[in-house]
């Protein structure tokens, strides 16, 4: 028991640890829901942590970043929770609006970063479209290892 409580103190840590790292400035708070092992000491066991995901307001261009940057905080851990996988499809479709959004108001201009962008929100959407109805948009995120 206390091996694998401190396995699961390390996965968690490391989980929460890889959110705060991808996420930078947008991730706030976190916390830790511990169990007493037989040894006296707490172990984490889950854990939380806040991303910022709402949009950026009259900016779609830096909306657009912000949700790249959101889903890359989502999708950091090793092993991304339902509620990661969640947040990202949520961001992704955020994300998408405000680049057509950002195409429309810049007209031609918007097309260069079409190609990319497209395959990678393609990719992000068809991975975690099962999870997309758990989101709630403009949310924070409580990322739960």
């Amino acid at each position: 028991m206390l091996t694998d409580l401190k396995a699961r103190d390390r996965e968690v840590r490391a989980h929460e640890s890889a959110h705060r790292a991808a996420g930078g400035d947008l991730v706030r708070g976190g916390s830790y829901d511990y169990q007493q092992g037989p040894d006296g000491k707490r172990y984490a066991v889950g854990g939380d942590v806040q991303i910022d995901t709402t949009p950026v307001p009259d900016d779609p261009r830096a909306t657009a970043e912000k949700m790249s940057q959101v889903i890359r905080a989502a999708l950091a851990p090793a092993e991304p929770s339902p509620t990661d996988l969640a947040v990202a499809a949520q961001a992704t479709a955020e994300r998408n609006r405000a680049q057509a959004e950002s195409r429309t108001d810049t007209g031609a201009e918007g097309n260069e970063d079409r190609s990319s962008a497209t395959s990678e929100s393609s990719d992000a959407a068809t991975a975690y479209r099962r999870t997309a109805e758990q989101a709630v948009p403009g949310s924070n995120l409580n990322a739960v290892a």
